[in-house]
């Protein structure tokens, strides 16, 4: 009985601590707005990081080198290389492209295939594309080295050197991010923490009357700890609101980019257990400056 009647009154106060907070529709609104737009920024960057990682992971996350080799390198050549480089055991395979097979697919996806057939020869050389079995950056720019040297080979060229780039960059966009979440929860803590003790301020009388009553602190802390609380329910479900905005207004642009690589790529957001993290995340923000607010100005106030 003693437990049923805890949480029944547990739920009555978070229920009037809801009904207060859209008592005051203007000032709620301003603060569940700052804390969803503080929530929405470290969260949305992760998002749009992993949406980097995975395009171009799409156009090509693994190491690969192209050979380039000399005019003069005929057929049988080509293929006694390709033989000889797939018993090397840095090299996990070695897919061949003849010239014509190069310059049709180059008539294909270039646009110029009408200008393309004026040319007397085929310019372009036989191309050996090597895949390396360790993605390695030190361990692919040995063996890129190594291969730049053989005599078939006129320029020697490692395709993901531009993505291995990206993805140290992406690295320390992604600690940024970190630092970024942990200064804006701060921020939120100290939104809630104000907010929580102008409600303390604006209730000081009726504080004094329920401790000269006999009221405990746990029993005055508590519509305070649920008002934190829905503070920062409503702030995360606004920070969902403006991330799955901004990322369905990206959504046509960047299908448009995507395209013009042949990909059909689609921009992923928020997840379900990403989305139930972020109300987790603002929930417990908001208890949290509600306690520590509670806890150091509900101290000060002692009946007279």
């Amino acid at each position: 009985m003693e437990i049923n009647a805890w949480l029944a009154h547990n739920f009555a106060v978070l229920v009037s601590s809801y009904r207060q907070i859209i008592h005051t529709p203007l000032s709620s609104v301003m603060t569940t707005t700052v804390i969803g737009i503080a929530l929405a920024l470290p969260a949305g960057l992760y998002v749009l990081l992993d949406n980097v990682q995975n395009i171009s992971g799409e156009w090509g996350g693994v190491a690969q080198i192209s050979l380039f080799l000399k005019q003069d390198v005929n057929e049988r050549q080509v293929h006694n290389l390709a033989d000889k480089l797939l018993n090397n055991s840095e090299i996990a395979s070695v897919q061949v492209i003849m010239p014509d097979e190069a310059l049709a697919e180059y008539k294909k996806l270039s646009g110029f295939g009408e200008a393309l057939t004026a040319l007397e020869t085929n310019p372009l050389p036989v191309v050996l594309v090597i895949q390396a079995t360790n993605n390695d950056t030190t361990t692919t720019e040995n063996l890129l080295e190594y291969l730049s040297k053989l005599p078939q080979v006129d320029i020697a060229q490692f395709d993901m050197l531009w993505l291995k780039r990206l993805f140290a960059i992406v690295k320390i966009v992604q600690r940024g991010v970190l630092l970024l979440a942990i200064l804006l929860c701060l921020a939120v803590l100290l939104v809630i923490g104000n907010t929580i003790r102008l409600a303390i301020d604006n209730r000081h009388d009726e504080i004094e009357i329920i401790k000269l009553v006999g009221g405990t602190d746990a029993f005055i802390r508590r519509p305070f700890l649920y008002t934190g609380f829905w503070y920062g329910l409503l702030g995360s479900l606004i920070a969902w609101l403006l991330i799955q905005l901004s990322f369905w207004l990206l959504q046509s642009p960047v299908q448009q980019l995507t395209a013009l690589y042949y990909s059909d790529f689609e921009m992923i957001t928020l997840s379900f257990s990403s989305s139930l993290t972020l109300m987790i995340s603002g929930s417990s923000l908001g208890f949290l400056g509600a306690w520590l607010a509670v806890g150091k100005h509900l101290k000060q106030i002692q009946p007279h």
